[in-house]
């Protein structure tokens, strides 16, 4: 392993509970859900009625003709992006060498709504009424693009796509990128923007949507027994990483240090994760390795707990067969349980809530627990205090295909 540390100089986020990091970790740390019943007609003849959807609107931030140029997801991109760069200190000063600069943004579904949306346009009106901007806001490395763009990145723009890991896979390649010396500076995260008919009548087909639509904020319940399918959410989350070094020469606040990162597959189903959890057991043993971290090391997991009846199961026991006889001491949450599954961008929104939870020493709760499985581990129903110290976390993201992804956070 590269000798280089890797650290989290900058957070920025939009989502189902706030529309910038403090208010999203404020109301985490509360266990407010942002979960609520669709008000678009469309939502009527589904099954599924609810969903996460962004707490501000990023047309509510964006200048009005760079927002019309974008997919909702690169709108959402943009808007933690910005707040990312403007909170590392990089913005507005001379900056970093732009060919030391470089994105990886992911996103697990694209500029779907801009797909549909001009499908319907060319049925309905015919072939003109298509827009021009069509093709660079539908396809899914857009949001990257447009950071890219706005921050002058040239060392590498790049798009993770792995369903519901992509958010994680896009900081490990963000930790690889500085390892390797191709970049001092990563804008890394996930974007997504796919609340609409015809995601949540797929997923409602697979029977894995959540259907207790009168009670929209109690529907996502990681680990309950009750638990009946995820609920979907919108939003995205960026960190900015660095090279130690180069956030020691300008004199950064750090946050905490990407101690490495685990990438398996199950090549066991499309859909389904492998009961026995043996490609997400050696994602996480692989981010401790990479991390130099033992299992003891381990105070707390953001897990990726979707509230599904099988996925939940199969992440308690590969976090179980992980950590062996140090599982006791780490204090699992589910932040799903209030945003709901941002697909593609929850691995990044959910690291940010673990970096968080290292730097503040705080762990959010996992809501809607009332009639938990007995699974062996220690899930926070309240919010939790962390002990002093050198502290390490988890924070784990598995997606359709077979996509594990693990990534280690330690103190700074």
């Amino acid at each position: 392993m590269s000798g280089t540390r890797v650290v989290v100089t900058g957070l920025g986020a939009t989502s189902p509970v706030g529309g910038d990091v403090t208010s999203t970790w404020s109301a985490l740390l509360a266990g407010q859900s942002g979960v609520d019943t669709l008000k678009h007609a469309w939502a009527d003849e589904l099954g599924c009625q609810i969903a996460g959807e962004v707490a501000v609107d990023p047309g509510d931030v964006l200048d009005r003709v760079k927002a019309r140029r974008l997919d909702r997801s690169g709108q959402l991109a943009l808007v933690a992006a910005l707040e990312a760069w403007s909170d590392s200190g990089l913005a507005g000063t001379d900056g970093p060498d732009p060919e030391r600069v470089a994105v990886a943004m992911a996103s697990g579904i694209g500029g779907v709504q801009t797909l549909l949306n001009n499908y319907d346009s060319l049925r309905e009106k015919g072939p003109r009424r298509v827009s021009p901007l069509a093709i660079p806001m539908l396809m899914p490395n857009g949001p990257a693009a447009a950071i890219g763009l706005t921050v002058g990145a040239k060392a590498g723009v790049h798009t993770p796509v792995s369903a519901c890991a992509s958010g994680n896979e896009s900081i490990a390649l963000g930790i690889d990128l500085i390892r390797l010396g191709r970049a001092d500076v990563v804008l890394v995260g996930g974007t997504e923007a796919a609340i609409h008919a015809l995601p949540l009548a797929a997923f409602g087909q697979m029977q894995a949507l959540s259907k207790r639509n009168d009670e929209p904020q109690r529907a996502s319940r990681p680990w309950d027994k009750g638990r009946d399918g995820f609920v979907m959410g919108e939003g995205a989350a960026v960190l900015v990483l660095e090279s130690e070094q180069h956030a020691q020469a300008r004199g950064a606040r750090v946050y905490a240090e990407a101690a490495g990162a685990g990438i398996t597959a199950d090549s066991h189903d499309i859909a389904q994760p492998d009961p026995a959890g043996l490609g997400a057991t050696r994602a996480m043993r692989l981010a401790l390795r990479e991390g130099d971290l033992s299992p003891a090391d381990i105070v707390h997991i953001n897990a990726h707990a979707t509230s599904t009846p099988q996925g939940d199961v199969a992440e308690a026991q590969a976090i179980r067969q992980a950590l062996g006889s140090d599982v006791d001491r780490a204090v699992l949450t589910s932040t799903k349980s209030m945003t709901g599954h941002l697909l593609g961008a929850a691995g990044a929104l959910e690291s940010v809530a673990t970096v968080l939870a290292l730097h503040h020493r705080v762990v959010p709760p996992t809501i809607n627990l009332e009639d938990p499985e007995d699974l062996g581990l220690d899930v926070a129903s309240t919010r939790r205090e962390l002990p002093a110290g050198p502290l390490a976390a988890l924070n784990n993201s598995f997606g359709f295909g077979g996509h594990n992804v693990a990534v280690a956070f330690r103190t700074a």
